[in-house]
């Protein structure tokens, strides 16, 4: 009879001949949302990403100090997910999400700011924006909305849901016209640049157009507002909330 240990495989094989086949190799969990961060006071950023970085599942992958750098930083990293302020130099949040949504359609947006305000919720989401997150309770609704925007669901802080309802009520009940809908959004970009004292060559380099389109752009809003010069349109720009007085 022969001897059972000459015919039947042994259990122990080589190395990864036998058991390590049989458990495959292991599997990797899904990969981290990557966000761009865009905010102009560096120790905001860094505390927001603190908030973000210590999620398994959130990974913040590029930086940005204002809305102009952020789309550059869009332009130059994969990212998922972009978390902006609203109040930033160069390009505010709103013009970034404007830009943002038209150059990557799938890219999910929050905004992220200090301002309970109305008027920036409504505009935030007319921009493309899938969520508005107050900075004064970010530690504890960015992480739940980051995670929300990238299921495709709409995140608001509590009580924008009223301010929203309340808002077209307003508008339906006066009949008014935001003064929003005045100007296009290149021309509130153009707006904020020339109010913020840059010269057409570098809004051009800003905006990737040429310097006789912000030459258009810029007849049209003196012709628009009704405005004389610079210095006019500074001011409009203030009372619009496009840059600090």
């Amino acid at each position: 009879m022969p001897d059972p240990s000459l015919s039947e495989p042994s259990p122990s094989g080589p190395p990864g001949s036998t058991e390590a086949s049989a458990s495959g190799p292991s599997e990797a969990g899904p990969a981290p949302i990557r966000i761009l961060l865009a905010d102009d006071h560096a120790l905001v950023r860094r505390g927001v990403r603190l908030i973000l970085d210590r999620e398994p599942d959130l990974e913040v992958v590029a930086e940005a100090g204002d809305g102009a750098e952020a789309i550059e930083m869009a332009r130059a990293h994969t990212v998922d997910l972009a978390v902006l302020d609203i109040a930033m130099p160069r390009l505010t949040g709103l013009q970034a999400a404007r830009e943002l949504s038209a150059l990557k359609p799938d890219l999910r947006i929050l905004m992220l700011t200090m301002h309970d305000n109305e008027q920036y919720l409504f505009q935030a989401l007319k921009s493309g924006a899938c969520g508005y997150v107050l900075k004064s309770v970010a530690d504890r609704d960015l992480v739940a909305a980051c995670r929300a925007a990238m299921r495709d669901e709409p995140f608001l802080y509590p009580g924008a849901v009223t301010a929203l309802i309340r808002n077209y009520l307003d508008r339906v009940r006066h009949g008014e016209e935001s003064a929003d809908h005045i100007l296009t959004p290149r021309e509130e970009e153009v707006l904020k640049l020339v109010a913020e004292g840059h010269s057409s060559k570098e809004i051009a380099e800003i905006l990737f157009i040429s310097i006789k389109t912000v030459q258009r752009h810029r007849a049209n809003l003196l012709q628009k507002l009704g405005l004389r010069d610079r210095l006019e349109l500074t001011r409009y720009a203030i009372r619009a909330g496009l840059i600090e007085p």
